[in-house]
């Protein structure tokens, strides 16, 4: 059997960083895409070294809300089959409101960085994934179930209804599409400098185990929901959050 390949969006840094770093460590030849060129150069030698194969881990820089920009994606995967795509791309993106051009402007913006990066990517690589055995992971939010934060919790909570249909839609071709829902987790640049102490401790007293999660937690379960012991695990939500919020 040839070696695995993983797709990883959002890989520079960490989450996606880390999701890359597991799935290098269990074998897989790992594609990390985003637009940042330098830091994907980076995080990719830095991983590859980690994991004790050079070159395992293979930057592609590339717009994920540009059609055309997908197909560097494309040619990197260079006809191979595809075992995993997991979707982390995306961010909060700021915006003014003061005018309706204004919201527009504010809730497409989180619209195309949280869900249209998700479905192009999927679409794009969806004639390659491994049949069967294929795994789609959308790396979700927190947000989408308990709301906050307006289109950025519109926008993840948008994630996973596509993904049930997208279940649906691959599960006869054995291959299974989850979500993850992380609760606050640190060591990340998803709040870049709007984090304040009382906003750190504010989100740790949510929690029942009364403190943040880490990127290699996440990390772990998406590398269950990838990993052949998954194969009856579709269209689900897995809740990484410290209980956060409580399944339902």
């Amino acid at each position: 059997m040839d070696s695995r390949l993983a797709v990883v969006s959002g890989g520079a840094t960490g989450i996606g960083a880390a999701v890359a770093s597991a799935f290098a460590r269990d074998g897989y030849d790992v594609l990390v895409v985003g637009r940042r060129g330098d830091a994907l150069a980076t995080a990719a030698e830095r991983l590859s070294v980690d994991c004790g194969r050079p070159g395992a881990v293979t930057p592609v820089t590339a717009d994920l809300t540009d059609p055309e920009q997908l197909e560097r994606v494309v040619a990197a995967v260079a006809g191979r089959p595809v075992d995993a795509v997991v979707n982390n791309a995306g961010s909060y993106l700021a915006g003014d409101t003061g005018t309706l051009a204004g919201t527009a402007a504010y809730w497409r913006a989180n619209l195309d960085a949280n869900v249209l990066t998700a479905v192009l990517l999927t679409e794009a690589l969806r004639p390659a994934l491994r049949r069967p055995g294929g795994r789609v992971i959308m790396v979700s939010s927190i947000a989408a179930q308990r709301g906050g934060a307006d289109p950025y919790a519109a926008a993840k909570a948008a994630l996973h209804g596509w993904a049930y249909t997208l279940a649906a839609q691959l599960g006869p071709e054995q291959i299974t599409v989850n979500v993850v829902s992380p609760g606050y987790v640190a060591e990340t640049e998803f709040f870049g400098d709007r984090m304040t102490p009382e906003g750190y401790a504010k989100r740790v007293a949510e929690t029942l185990v009364k403190r943040p999660g880490l990127p290699d937690e996440i990390a772990e379960a998406i590398r269950y929901l990838a990993s052949p012991a998954a194969g009856y695990v579709t269209g689900q939500v897995l809740g990484v959050n410290g209980g956060s919020v409580l399944g339902r």
